[in-house]
């Protein structure tokens, strides 16, 4: 497992020498028509390359010279062939990540669980969805599903990287479990969740290969863009020769398919695609799964960032800690009314309420009672005798609202409690009985370390935060200056969640919500990035389109940072290819005419030594600048917390400033180099 573990690292780290070959191959295999249409600029490059390998031809049969074309033809087809190379690796990396992948994903077998509560062994590839299978300490889990009955702890390593166990849980929102991980203690009934093929490693592995990836709106956006642009050009180098022939001059046509491929955005339309995938692999190297590559883009413009504290802000494991009786209620009374109020209360904070009262003492079990289970809507639990008792526990909202409903006192002392726990940033809870208020239990939580810190990069990118939480607005507040969010939600329902959510959207903001429970879900199908933890139940993996397999929910900090750095980088790029554009008109232009039309000559700003060396310089500059941007696309320009207005000026300043002095620099020293293998 170890060995494995460290292959798949290793696979998604780096680019070894078959996937490097692949590359190579794949670059050569893209040259076919039909892949080369999918890319409007370079498709115009190889129609470019060969026209001029027909003109190097004819000139070499008619015993004409052919060097000048046939250099020509060669410098083209070593731009197609790099542009396709950018692809390729990006692809390549994705079919070693997908390998990897396929490596955890052995032949299992399964325990089928019957209707009469016997097995069944069958290949774990005839299981379904609703089917339900046993699986022991030691054995694989041969589905993805939610477990329905047990505990146990799961080692994830061979799908997360991470050898840490986790806990998953029946009943609770770290239910979820992903084939192919494997069981190290006890024993778990698991509910499949989905239908072979459909699996979450099947998802990566298609999203992963670079092959299947769909474009998304902005990269569509931005491809419409650059074919115009190859459209414009080729409509002005088009009207060339007529001018040429109108001042007397003569427009070779080699020499008219050089200045076309110089003057289109070649560098950006060769990047573009590897870009795109680039993006989709590093999403995947967070261990994200994004179910479109859209939901990647789209992370990178939210404005508004919402998370649940439990387990997100906070580390989730609130515990009771103190019992804080009020009135003439005696410790012992309390202790053991939020006993058995809280016995049909599943969530870790009710299940911490019983142990702290068992370690004090209570041993009450509660016998004869209905129970009254624990929901997110009521937020209460508690248990109904056949006397006529009833007791309640929950958040201090909910209680009040029962306790008003029966007309009960409430006591001066239990607000203050109430009050002192919650400034202190703790959970209270209310406890009660059909007689009166029996005191105050505080729930205890710690924010997590840096979370103050990764917020503040998110304010300064322009996104805000807004926390949410069904704590009352005391212990909201506490917990919300701590951690340095911008805003918060106290008292939340689901309901109220989905609100906000629509309220910030149809203010124009682009929202992002984190969940993991069955009560996220609405959230996390209405924000425009939901990412759903994977230890969460299937609902909410349904419902976002992001799933996080570390199960971490500041994970979406990272999302974030990854969708900035896929637009960033691109806007980057594309700046640096229109701008370089500039210095390689000055270098074809005067090579074109400057023979017939001495004037223009005063455009060789270069002073480059003659028209073939001048337009084979800028060919080769075209051709190189592609390769060398290649590990920046893959890798991603870096992204600095700043506004977008801030981020322009940098993008103008760095790529547009440096896409127009580069060429300049660089085609002047090819021009030296070449000039005396010419003859200049």
């Amino acid at each position: 497992m170890n060995s494995s573990v460290s292959q798949s690292a290793a696979t998604r780290g780096t680019l070894d020498a078959t996937a490097l070959r692949e590359a190579v191959i794949g670059s050569v295999a893209k040259l076919a028509p039909r892949a080369a249409a999918r890319n409007p600029v370079m498709f115009t490059v190889s129609v470019g390359t060969v026209i001029c390998a027909a003109f190097t031809v004819h000139a070499a049969f008619t015993a004409q010279p052919f060097g000048f074309s046939a250099a020509v033809t060669l410098i083209l087809l070593l731009t197609v062939l790099f542009a396709n190379f950018a692809e390729a690796v990006a692809e390549a990396r994705g079919r070693g990540q997908a390998q990897s992948l396929r490596s955890t994903r052995a032949e299992l077998s399964a325990r089928r669980v019957r209707a009469d509560g016997g097995e069944d062994i069958v290949p774990a590839t005839q299981l379904r969805r609703g089917d339900r299978v046993r699986v022991s300490a030691g054995e694989a889990i041969p589905a993805d599903g939610d477990v329905v009955e047990g505990v146990a702890s799961i080692n994830e390593a061979a799908v997360t990287g991470e050898s840490a166990p986790v806990l998953r849980e029946a009943g609770t929102d770290r239910s979820g479990v992903i084939g192919g991980t494997w069981v190290l203690s006890d024993v778990i009934v698991v509910e499949v969740a989905t239908d072979p093929g459909d699996s979450f490693l099947d998802r990566m592995i298609a999203l992963v290969e670079g092959a299947s990836r769909q474009k998304t709106p902005n990269e569509l956006a931005l491809t419409v863009l650059l074919s115009a642009l190859t459209i414009v050009f080729l409509a002005v180098v088009a009207t060339l020769p007529g001018q040429a022939a109108f001042v007397g001059a003569k427009a070779d046509v080699v020499l008219l398919i050089a200045l076309l491929v110089c003057l289109i955005p070649t560098t950006i339309g060769g990047l573009l695609p590897a870009i795109g995938i680039a993006g989709m692999n590093r999403a995947l190297k967070a261990n994200i799964i994004a179910k479109s590559g859209k939901a990647v883009e789209v992370a990178g413009d939210i404005d508004v960032l919402l998370l649940d504290k439990t387990g997100t802000i906070t580390h989730g494991d609130r515990r009771a800690t103190v019992f804080v009786p009020v009135g003439d209620v005696r410790d012992v009374e309390l202790r053991d009314a939020a006993l058995l109020a809280s016995l049909a209360d599943p969530t870790p904070e009710g299940k911490s309420i019983v142990q702290l009262a068992r370690e004090r003492g209570s041993v009450i079990e509660g016998r004869g009672g209905e129970f009254v289970p624990f929901t997110a809507q009521t937020r209460m639990s508690g248990v109904d005798f056949p006397d006529g008792r009833v007791l309640r526990k929950g958040s201090s909202d909910a209680m009040h609202t029962w306790a008003s409903a029966r007309a009960m006192v409430i006591p001066g002392d239990l607000s203050t409690a109430v009050e002192r726990i919650a400034r202190a940033g703790g959970t209270p809870l209310v406890v009660a009985d059909d007689r009166r208020l029996l005191g105050v239990i505080a729930l205890s939580d710690v924010v997590k370390h840096g979370v103050r810190e990764r917020f503040a990069q998110l304010r300064a990118m322009g996104v805000r935060t807004v926390m949410i939480t069904g704590d009352n607005p005391l212990t909201a507040a506490a917990i919300a200056a701590e951690a340095g969010v911008d805003d918060f939600m106290a008292e939340a329902r689901p309901e109220d969640k989905l609100q906000r959510i629509r309220d910030e959207q149809t203010g124009g903001r682009m929202v992002a919500m984190v969940g993991d429970g069955t009560n996220d879900a609405p959230a996390l199908a209405q924000a425009d990035i939901g990412l759903a933890m994977n230890s969460g139940t299937q609902a909410a993996r349904e419902a976002g389109n992001m799933v996080d397999l570390d199960s971490d929910p500041t994970k979406l900090l990272a999302v974030v940072e990854i969708g900035k750095q896929l637009l960033i980088t691109r806007g980057a790029l594309t700046t640096f290819s229109l701008a370089n554009d500039v210095a390689k008109y000055f270098a074809i232009i005067p090579a074109i005419f400057a023979g017939s039309i001495p004037a223009l000559g005063a455009l060789n700003l270069m002073h480059l030594a003659s028209p073939t060396s001048a337009v084979l310089s800028a060919l080769v500059f075209n051709a190189l600048i592609i390769p060398a941007l290649i590990p920046l696309a893959l890798r991603g320009v870096r992204v600095r917390p700043m506004s977008a207005e801030a981020l322009l000026r940098r993008n103008l300043l760095i790529y547009g400033a440096g896409g127009v002095v580069l060429p300049f620099i660089a085609i002047k020293a090819i021009d030296l180099l070449l000039s005396p293998l010419l003859g200049a």
